[in-house]
C-alpha cells in the first residue's frame, strides 16, 4: 500500500453467505461510489471472493477492494491526500449505508 494514501476500513455484517453477498455486490457496484462524496465507480473486477473496484471523485482516483466472507464484507479504500480529509465521514457512509448495499 502507497505511504500516500489513507486507507478507510469497514466491516459489512451480512447473513447472506458468500456466494449471494457476491452477487448482491455485483448488482450494486455502481452505489459503492456514492459512499464517497462525489464518487463515482469506474472500473472493477473480481479475483475469486475479492472485488477490486476504481472510483473517481472530485478529479481524483480511489483504488479499492471488498473481501467477501461467510458472514461480512471487509472493505478498504484507499484514499489519495486530497480526499483524506473526509476518511472518517466515508467510514461512518459505509458503516451506516454498507448493509443497504447487500439488500
Amino acid at each position: 500500500m502507497c505511504a500516500a494514501m489513507e486507507p478507510v476500513c469497514a466491516n459489512i455484517p451480512h447473513q447472506l453467505g458468500k456466494a449471494e453477498a457476491k452477487q448482491r455486490l455485483e448488482g450494486g457496484i455502481g452505489k459503492m461510489g456514492e459512499m464517497i462524496p462525489g464518487g463515482d465507480v469506474t472500473e472493477h473486477h473480481w479475483d475469486g471472493d475479492r472485488l477490486h473496484f476504481t472510483a473517481k471523485a472530485m478529479g481524483q482516483t480511489i483504488g479499492a477492494v471488498c473481501d467477501v466472507m461467510d458472514d461480512k464484507v471487509a472493505v478498504e479504500l484507499n484514499l489519495p491526500p486530497f480526499l483524506a480529509m473526509f476518511a472518517n465521514k466515508i467510514r461512518e457512509k459505509l458503516e451506516r449505508s454498507g448493509p443497504k448495499l447487500l439488500k
